[in-house]
């Protein structure tokens, strides 16, 4: 070796000790790949390119030589994806959630289109946002990003309900009707319920709209069954993050369950959309990993699915409990992996994010209904697929709420949190 990498190493293996034995993780986004994962993701496909779709016996797909290997695992990855979710097309090329969204917008919206969307305080993710790829996408040189201005772009809010957790399907649908979208988007990043996609997939229907479910942080308890099922539901596609609930390598993946006539003319957009839209070759070195989580999760997605969704609502209902206000009350906290805490009273999301991790507590702050500024939130959004595979159960989440608890209001337990996580450090559903 002709270069010293001995710092690199030191903070790797810091880095490791830290986040795999010290921390309580509950960063929603966030998971830890399986050893079998981890395994197959160092090769010599690492330095190799691969654009366009894995060559057949008698068609050139590819735009490189050298490709029949990856070729093989890219076929795999494809079917089994298929079988996982019971739908008819996948395409396991995106990089990330967000590289898929933007294959579909570049694939179907053009400068002046309108789109209907989840706003950020309502949950949302950034980039279905004026800022994000679909108000990007949409723009037109001489309209302005910022909604409400005299020449801004049509981009349009989903109706919330009351509680500001839920969609209004019916003020959906008269909205829909009045602005004529040209792509309507489902799914947040703040996701404590299902969204009501059969009721507004069937008016789009009538008017020839399409309309996809961002399914980036939902996807493991959609593929484990404890969700929804967005696609049977009348979604034209699934766009979706295989590293949060979904526990594989950091990739995306778009998802479609289209009939032939419908394939032809938006699951052929959103393979041009992937290449060469958003991207040339795909990170090749990740794909067997993807490969390996989607076994994974055919054999244990079920019961790893149904756990997370019961330690997130003990969670929830533990921290309400001790004091802690926890949203959505009314509805049992949520029905997804994560929960939205309201800690305004002290200090707000970002301080006590930090006060939290100086415990060895990870979570990310993050706006609630009615908050404008994304960078001093109310809230923080917690979740839990990382602690769920580390064998974390309801009792452990019981443990964790009063840990919580205590370090928002200024208490050091770091050397019980340190304590716990040293309890739960072995993978579980693999």
């Amino acid at each position: 070796m002709t270069v010293d990498i001995r710092d690199v190493e030191s903070i790797l293996q810091q880095a490791n000790a830290w986040r795999q034995t010290q921390t309580i993780n509950l960063i929603a986004s966030e998971n830890t790949p399986s050893e079998a994962v981890r395994r197959v993701q160092t090769s010599d496909f690492m330095g190799r390119y691969a654009e366009g779709h894995p060559n057949e016996p008698h068609r050139v797909n590819r735009y490189y030589q050298g490709t029949r290997y990856i070729d093989e695992i890219e076929r795999m990855a494809q079917q089994e994806i298929i079988e996982l979710f019971a739908v008819k097309q996948a395409d396991v090329r995106p990089i990330s959630g967000n590289a898929a969204n933007t294959a579909i917008a570049l694939a179907v919206l053009r400068g002046g289109d309108t789109v209907i969307a989840n706003s950020t305080d309502g949950g949302g993710h950034i980039s279905h946002g004026p800022v994000g790829v679909f108000g990007r996408r949409i723009q037109n040189r001489n309209q302005s990003l910022k909604l409400g201005a005299a020449n801004s772009i049509h981009l349009h809010y989903l109706p919330q309900t009351e509680d500001h957790y839920h969609i209004d399907a019916e003020k959906t649908i008269e909205l829909i009707d009045q602005v004529s979208p040209e792509m309507v988007v489902m799914g947040k990043s703040l996701f404590l319920f299902p969204e009501p996609v059969s009721e507004v997939a069937a008016f789009c229907k009538t008017k020839e709209i399409p309309l996809l479910y961002d399914g980036a942080h939902v996807l493991g308890l959609i593929a484990g069954r404890q969700f929804q099922s967005p696609l049977q539901e009348g979604a034209t596609w699934m766009t979706g993050s295989t590293h949060k609930t979904f526990p594989g390598p950091q990739r995306g993946v778009i998802l479609g369950n289209m009939d032939a006539e419908s394939a032809k003319k938006y699951w052929s957009a959103a393979e041009r959309g992937v290449f060469p839209g958003s991207s040339s070759n795909h990170h090749l070195h990740s794909l067997p990993g993807l490969l390996v989580s989607i076994r994974e999760m055919k054999q244990y997605g079920q019961a790893y699915a149904a756990q997370i969704v019961r330690n997130a609502r003990a969670l929830g209902h533990s921290l309400d409990e001790l004091g802690t206000p926890v949203e959505a009350r009314e509805f049992g906290y949520t029905q997804s992996h994560m929960i939205a805490v309201n800690v305004a009273k002290w200090g707000g999301g970002v301080e006590v994010a930090q006060r939290l991790e100086q415990n060895d507590i990870i979570v990310n702050y993050n706006m609630l209904p009615g908050d404008s500024d994304p960078r001093n939130p109310s809230g923080l959004r917690v979740g839990v697929p990382e602690m769920t595979r580390f064998g974390m159960d309801e009792r452990a989440m019981g443990e964790v709420a009063q840990l919580m608890h205590d370090a928002i209001r200024g208490k050091n337990v770091k050397e019980q949190v340190n304590a716990l996580r040293g309890r739960f450090t072995e993978m579980k559903y693999v």
